[in-house]
């Protein structure tokens, strides 16, 4: 099969995948041909990212946190500032016995969008905190009072962030929540690992 075919194939099959997404969720606003088209751009652009963190880290996503319960855990690009369906800042991954597995696409906004950037978006928050170079963190409401080490593992200091507003997407693992939900009661046997 050429590459053109190839191509042409995986395309399809992501906008049909997405759709797929779109219909998991009861909420009529992620019922929509263009979210769709949207999610299916979204899953194409972070398929490489799928089952490979390393690829992930190697294109510049770090740990910013360790797992949260029901979420998972969590891995920030810097340098990715502004929307973009296809470039998420944050890539959530559930992980078992070794193994990991992409989840969730998040974006982080300092207050609430006043146009979703997608149909039917969902907010979630996260408290002003400390971030650490192994994923640990400490909420803070300012930066000066961040320990130049996490307080329990000693790792180094790597950034702080005030009050935000997330937006998750479960586009690589269902929720029967909703495709916009902040927790995931399906990524529960994940929270050991």
């Amino acid at each position: 099969m050429s590459r053109r075919a190839v191509l042409t194939l995986l395309a399809g099959l992501a906008i049909a995948l997405g759709a797929g997404v779109v219909a998991t969720a009861n909420s009529s606003p992620e019922h929509s041909p263009a979210l769709a088209r949207q999610l299916a751009s979204a899953r194409l652009a972070t398929a490489k990212y799928a089952t490979d963190l390393d690829k992930a880290k190697a294109d510049g996503y770090s740990i910013i946190t360790q797992m949260i319960p029901d979420m998972g855990w969590h891995f920030m690009n810097p340098a990715i500032k502004d929307f973009d369906v296809r470039r998420p800042p944050i890539l959530v991954y559930e992980r078992k016995a070794g193994t990991w597995q992409l989840a969730a696409l998040e974006w982080v906004f300092p207050k609430k969008p006043a146009i979703p950037p997608l149909r039917g978006a969902r907010y979630g928050s996260f408290p002003a905190a400390c971030h650490y170079a192994d994923g640990t963190f400490v909420p803070t409401p300012e930066e000066s009072r961040c320990p130049h080490t996490a307080p329990k593992t000693g790792a180094a200091f790597t950034f702080w962030h005030p009050d935000l507003v997330t937006m998750h997407v479960w586009l690589w693992y269902p929720n029967p929540d909703g495709l916009f939900a902040s927790y995931n009661p399906l990524a529960r046997p994940f929270n050991g690992g």
